[in-house]
């Protein structure tokens, strides 16, 4: 029988998991190429997170190896990494604009074989991007207090998170109402002139019969 400390052990144990699962952030994508053309990833980051990533060539074909060219920006256009005739790269940076960060290759005239390229990205943001291990050193601690102090972040970063989305929830609803609004408008203006158009026209009748000497 299961005693209540490792019935409590488990619970906590599956609350750590639970949370560090939901505040996971890191992904590995694996990209391919086309000969021609540009191939693009996009995430939808917030204010004030640090996103790392690394990127390397796979190629087909261990005779050669083909060249890419790489190219990340902002939201609002800002250039944040450019790289070119490259076999493997890496960029970081702290965003400081919220919206949808673009990481964009293409294969450039390096390429002897032809056809397309296999690219494998690792792209963190937030917690996963910490180095963790400079932490531990820095502030000597280690094991269940690192731990701890993960989880603490991956913590923060959920709550920070969910406001971020709160915020953008209030800001499609403002919208949305603003939209109905103008909506509502525009259907009143238009039974309005439709409701002056229909007089005028049968105004216009009356007078041409009356004319006629038909009424």
């Amino acid at each position: 029988m299961m005693t209540r400390r490792s019935w409590g052990g488990s619970a906590v144990a599956a609350a750590i998991l639970l949370v560090l699962c939901l505040a996971r952030t890191g992904q590995a994508i694996w990209v391919t190429l086309p000969s021609s053309g540009t191939k693009c990833v996009s995430e939808e980051i917030q204010n004030n997170v640090v996103v790392l990533a690394d990127y390397v060539v796979i190629p087909d074909d261990h005779s050669h190896s083909p060249t890419i060219s790489a190219k990340v920006t902002s939201p609002y256009g800002n250039n944040l990494h450019q790289r070119e005739n490259a076999t493997h790269g890496q960029f970081a940076f702290t965003t400081h604009e919220a919206g949808n960060y673009l990481a964009c290759f293409w294969v450039d005239g390096n390429n002897p074989g032809g056809g397309g390229v296999s690219v494998n990205l690792d792209w963190k943001t937030g917690i996963a991007a910490k180095d963790w291990e400079s932490v531990a050193r820095k502030e000597k601690i280690e094991g269940l207090e690192l731990e701890l102090r993960k989880l603490e972040g991956a913590v923060e970063a959920i709550h920070e998170n969910l406001l971020y989305l709160k915020g953008r929830e209030s800001e499609m609803r403002d919208v949305s109402e603003r939209t109905n609004a103008r909506v509502a408008w525009f259907s009143m203006m238009s039974l309005a002139v439709c409701i002056i158009v229909s007089t005028l026209q049968l105004w216009h009748l009356k007078n041409f019969f009356q004319k006629k000497k038909l009424i």
